[in-house]
């Protein structure tokens, strides 16, 4: 029986992780990260669950990143630590791999093998083809994975673009030639799927650009993400057509530049670059400066011009300031936020909401039809999406013909099992997200976030008592220390009422005898909670610590 399980990716964008199982083969596709959300204070990034993976180590032949973004290859630093298994990426995916390896100190232990678009790789009972897809990030590759059961068709992120400025077109008649030959299964990306038309192609954008550029009156600053190379190299070749010199900022601007020139995807002549420390050297309207920064990042370059904290770089009256990309959900207030300061600096701002100075990497509706009308599948399965996306999806599919039992909505987790040409979902594995903050893997669980959102909420305070270990009687306290609470001298009389009642919990304690810690604690900290609920309405973080002597 043939097995399809995600593992992330399927009612979220990001954690992107899928396995496909025949017998004692399993083939991964992607491991993607997810940066974390509101409730999740003090949190650096979110990896998927590996768990079902760990239970079948032995089984895993081989692990295909599909593109180089971080929602795809995000968490490969944890797979890797933990599985020693071939990597299948294309050359600049491996590449940007590699950078991210060396942040966590294993270059060395990886297995990384280099595919190109129509090469095939066996893997067992699999036999892999990797189709060039067009994305926001150079290099991508959907698969059509040959089983023993049928063809698996996995889109990867991609979308339609007639006029790619970088030469990656969607490789439509491949996808077509499997659609012919006959298509088990289906799974595409819904990132845009409730969106109607067709994407913006990215020469579309450069009309925007080339305008923006014609038109300043000093220097152009263009924010990006560091990954979308064809952008960046749209920019360049503005900069050398109203001669301007180039300046490269904020570190994943600068290593991702890098590692596409050494690949070949980014060309530009050898003195159109210039440091920073050159730029007094030349006319305003002479420079151009390629930044990372667009999602409002705190300590991004684009971020620091904004505060004026930026060490080479002044924002000026004059200059035009370009952030070309989308507003990404629960970025908006950072990014308005910067792009406010930047006007009181003196700059114009140019934004996706007054221009069109951005695309997405992702299809639209009428690409989605269109790839599903190609791809022809028996059974449709949306994938890389909210569930609202899934849904939007997989109505999609409905309209365009496909039986109502042939279209099925999974979530992570779900098993999808194929038998003779039948598809159902059957029964469920462990997934999950395991949340990393600094150096701790999974150590983060719900009760610390929820500690840590109510210390960001309502502060805490901590009772501090001192007592006999063998009478229990009180030697010194109870002292009240607060933070991000109550003004201490403001708030004396509360600070002195909650005294009283912690004093009246040690009052009904029996003595002479041992002291009961562990419950005493909790007596305290749920009277404390009540007072302060009922007094102020406020529920701070009670931290009642005794010390016996």
């Amino acid at each position: 029986m043939l097995r399809v399980i995600p593992l992330g990716g399927l009612g979220e964008i990001g954690l992107n992780v899928m396995a496909i199982e025949y017998d004692d083969c399993i083939l991964v596709v992607d491991a993607g990260l997810m940066f974390p959300e509101d409730y999740m204070p003090g949190v650096d990034i979110v990896i998927p669950n590996f768990e079902y993976l760990s239970q079948n180590k032995d089984k895993i032949n081989a692990i295909i990143l599909t593109h180089g973004h971080e929602d795809h290859i995000g968490a490969m630093p944890f797979f890797l630590k933990e599985f020693s298994v071939p990597v299948m990426g294309t050359s600049f995916t491996l590449e940007l791999l590699k950078e991210k390896l060396k942040e966590h100190h294993l270059p060395e232990q990886a297995d990384l093998r280099k595919i190109r678009p129509g090469e095939t790789t066996r893997f067992g009972p699999f036999e892999v083809e990797y189709i060039s897809v067009n994305h926001s990030i150079v290099d991508g590759v959907g698969l059509a994975v040959d089983t023993p059961e049928g063809i698996l068709i996995h889109s990867g992120d991609f979308k339609i673009d007639p006029t790619p400025v970088n030469g990656q077109f969607t490789d439509l008649n491949r996808f077509a030639h499997f659609g012919e030959k006959g298509v088990l299964a289906f799974f595409s990306d819904s990132t845009n799927a409730e969106k109607e038309g067709m994407t913006l192609s990215e020469s579309d954008v450069r009309k925007t650009l080339e305008d923006l550029f014609r038109t300043s009156p000093g220097r152009v600053i263009v924010s990006s993400f560091a990954s979308n190379i064809s952008r960046i190299q749209q920019v360049i070749n503005l900069a050398v057509q109203f001669d301007r010199k180039v300046v490269f900022n904020g570190k994943s601007m600068v290593t991702n530049v890098r590692i596409a020139r050494e690949q070949g995807f980014i060309s530009m002549p050898d003195d159109l670059e210039i440091s920073e420390r050159q730029i007094g050297r030349f006319p305003d309207q002479y420079i151009t400066i390629i930044t990372t920064g667009s999602q409002g990042e705190p300590m991004s370059a684009l971020a620091r011009m904004a505060q004026g904290r930026h060490k080479g770089i002044t924002i000026k009256q004059d200059d035009t300031v370009i952030l070309s990309s989308r507003f990404i959900p629960g970025n908006e207030k950072a990014i308005t936020k910067i792009i406010n300061s930047l006007y009181r600096m003196g700059a114009d701002v140019v934004y996706e909401k007054v221009s069109e100075i951005h695309t997405s990497g992702h299809a639209k509706r009428e690409e989605l039809k269109l790839m599903m009308s190609l791809v022809k599948p028996h059974y449709f399965i949306p994938i890389h999406g909210e569930y609202r996306h899934l849904v939007k999806h997989a109505q999609l599919a409905l309209d365009m013909g496909i039986p109502k039992e042939r279209v099925l909505i999974a979530e992570n987790g779900n098993v999808i099992c194929f038998k003779n040409r039948t598809a159902r979902l059957e029964g469920h594995v462990q997934t999950g997200r395991i949340l990393v903050d600094g150096k701790g893997v999974g150590d983060v669980g719900e009760m610390i976030l929820r500690d840590r959102r109510r210390l960001s909420g309502h502060g805490m305070v901590v009772v501090l008592l001192a007592v006999d270990e063998q009478t229990g009687e009180t030697i010194y306290g109870p002292d009240m220390i607060s933070r991000g609470f109550v003004f201490e001298d403001k708030g004396e009389s509360l600070l002195e009422d909650a005294k009283c009642i912690v004093l009246e919990v040690l009052d009904e304690l029996e003595r002479p005898s041992p002291i009961d810690r562990a419950g005493v604690e909790s007596d305290i900290k749920k009277r404390l909670q009540r007072f302060f609920n009922k007094v102020i309405e406020r529920s701070p973080l009670i931290l009642p610590v005794i010390i016996s002597i």
